[in-house]
C-alpha cells in the first residue's frame, strides 16, 4: 500500500520536473523490495553457512576466529571443541553450557589479565541474550567494556578489533545446529 502510494506521489511529480526512468516505477510497486521484505533462508542457501577468508595475515596481529560451528570453533588452524575464551595470548576452554551460566565467577578470568584488556565480547550463541545485571556491573568496576552479541557477530567484531590492535578479548558459546534449512518429509 505504502509502496503504491509512493509511486503515485512520483508519478505525480515526474509531470511537476522529476524525472524517472522507466525502471524505477517497477521497483517502487514491487513487493520484493520494499522495506519490510526480511531476507529468511528461501531467499539465498548460502544464508546459514559462515566463512571468513584472511587473505594475509600480518604479523604479531592477534589471534584470529576463521570459522564456527555448532560443535566449536577454528582458531589460528587450532579446532576447539565447545565454548572458549580467547585472550590476547591463548585459547581455553570455558566452562559454560549457556548464556544462563556467564556469572561473576565464569568471567573472573577477564579481570585478572594483565594487560588489562579493553573490551570483552560475549557471543551468547544463536540470538543475543540479556547477561545478568550483575555481571555486567562487575565489570564495569573493574574498568572493561562489554559487548554481547550473537556468536556469528562476536567473531567477526572479536577478529576487527584485533587487527586493529585493541586488547580484546572474547567468550564465545557455539551457535546450535541450524534446522532452517532441512527438508521434512511427511
Amino acid at each position: 500500500m505504502a509502496s503504491s502510494q509512493c509511486a503515485r506521489f512520483f508519478l505525480q511529480r515526474s509531470t511537476q520536473g522529476f524525472i524517472f526512468s522507466s525502471r524505477t516505477i517497477p521497483a517502487l510497486l514491487s513487493p520484493l523490495l520494499s522495506r519490510a521484505h526480511r531476507l529468511g533462508p528461501s531467499d539465498d542457501e548460502m544464508y546459514q553457512r559462515t566463512t571468513v577468508s584472511v587473505m594475509q595475515k600480518e604479523p604479531g596481529s592477534g589471534l584470529m576466529i576463521h570459522s564456527y560451528s555448532a560443535h566449536g570453533f577454528n582458531i589460528d588452524g587450532n579446532r576447539v571443541l565447545g565454548p572458549c575464551v580467547v585472550l590476547p595470548p591463548a585459547i581455553l576452554q570455558w566452562n559454560v553450557g549457556s548464556y544462563k551460566d556467564i556469572t561473576e565467577q565464569s568471567v573472573s578470568l577477564f579481570h585478572m589479565l594483565e594487560p588489562r584488556i579493553e573490551i570483552l565480547i560475549l557471543g551468547t550463541g544463536a540470538r543475543v541474550e540479556r547477561i545478568s545485571p550483575s555481571v555486567l556491573a562487575l565489570l564495569k568496576k573493574k574498568g572493561i567494556a562489554v559487548e554481547v552479541q550473537d556468536t556469528p557477530n562476536a567473531c567477526a567484531t572479536f577478529n576487527f578489533l584485533t587487527s586493529e590492535r585493541r586488547l580484546a578479548a572474547a567468550g564465545l558459546i557455539p551457535p546450535p545446529v541450524s534446522t532452517a534449512l532441512e527438508v521434512t518429509q511427511e
